[in-house]
């Protein structure tokens, strides 16, 4: 399943409301559920879709195992004709608010504001450009382990949301990520079951401020500013099943159409498991979560020393998982 967060005017204002992307037709799930519900005689069909399918993607996530499979459910109703015992044409469900044509509602991140935000930083090729451009030698530490750092939750941004411009940086930057929502809680989780505890996965743009970036760290602390007014999730969170090995996608980077970066996310040196394990080593990890990968090996202008503008369009692209177009502030 393609999993969407979107938005929809209502006559109360704007609403945002867990989908399913089927084809080019966004599914509100929720709303889906308590038809089919309704359907098959259940008395208080709102009540009962609202505990076990809900209609935002965090609450979705925490419910667990039931609320997955309720959501796959309707999508496969709705793929074969068969939603509402065929009383409901796609005509009808459109007129309903049932389902929306996808170019009539604005996505937003699947999780507009995760539980945590790590970002981890587990290719090689990324990682020795960074440390040669200090002048550094490659810490064996890196190798022994994946390692993180926490940004900000709260200034997460989805597709085709404009990125801002900080004002205390001249040196904006995109970074070529995937990332893992964690959909299943846990404490000391081994790496082989560390697949159970992923939701699905997505594109992440972890934008960089690199002159302040490259100050605060000159401190040994951070990223802090350099990396917490935007971080860009989406276009939708894809299941494992449709993802299969998340470890074997082409990876790309467009600016303004021109391709910058190419990589695939099998040259990581640490999985997810392996991250998903670390992260969790004394610590509870919760429904939510969002794991990033870090840089694919040239996948940030800071490796190529080419810079966006202001007014750029971004558009990072990885097998599977889509495309996600943002634009840069302008002046």
């Amino acid at each position: 399943m393609k999993l969407v967060t979107f938005r929809v005017p209502t006559p109360i204002g704007w609403v945002d409301r867990l989908g399913a992307m089927v084809g080019d037709d966004v599914f509100d799930l929720n709303a889906g559920y308590a038809l089919y519900l309704a359907d098959q005689g259940d008395t208080c069909p709102q009540i009962m879709a609202d505990a076990l399918l809900p209609s935002d993607m965090l609450t979705f996530l925490q419910r667990g195992a039931r609320a997955m499979e309720n959501a796959r459910l309707m999508v496969e109703l709705y793929k074969h004709h068969e939603f509402g015992h065929g009383e409901q044409a796609r005509t009808g469900l459109r007129n309903a608010q049932l389902v929306f044509a996808g170019n009539t509602v604005r996505l937003l991140s699947p999780l507009p504001t995760p539980t945590s935000l790590r970002d981890f930083y587990v290719f090689e090729q990324h990682v020795k450009t960074g440390f040669a451009k200090r002048g550094e030698p490659m810490p064996q530490e890196w190798y022994d382990m994946p390692v993180y750092y926490q940004s900000n939750r709260l200034t997460v941004l989805g597709p085709n949301d404009v990125i801002p411009w900080p004002h205390y940086t001249k040196k904006l930057d995109y970074e070529l990520e995937i990332a893992c929502v964690i959909g299943k809680g846990g404490k000391d989780i081994a790496p082989e079951q560390a697949g159970h505890h992923i939701a699905g996965y997505l594109i992440m743009n972890d934008t960089s401020a690199r002159d302040i970036q490259k100050r605060e760290m000159a401190c040994r602390l951070g990223p802090a500013k350099g990396k917490g007014f935007a971080t860009v999730l989406g276009p939708w969170l894809v299941t494992p099943d449709e993802v299969g090995d998340a470890h074997a996608l082409e990876m790309v980077a467009r600016i303004n159409g021109e391709e910058w970066s190419r990589g695939n996310s099998s040259t990581a040196t640490h999985t997810f498991a392996h991250m998903v394990s670390h992260a969790s080593q004394c610590e509870m990890l919760q429904p939510g979560e969002i794991i990033g990968s870090g840089t694919v090996g040239t996948g940030c202008g800071l490796e190529l020393d080419r810079w966006i503008q202001h007014g750029d369009t971004i558009e990072l692209e990885i097998e599977k998982l889509g495309t996600l177009t943002n634009t840069v502030a302008k002046h």
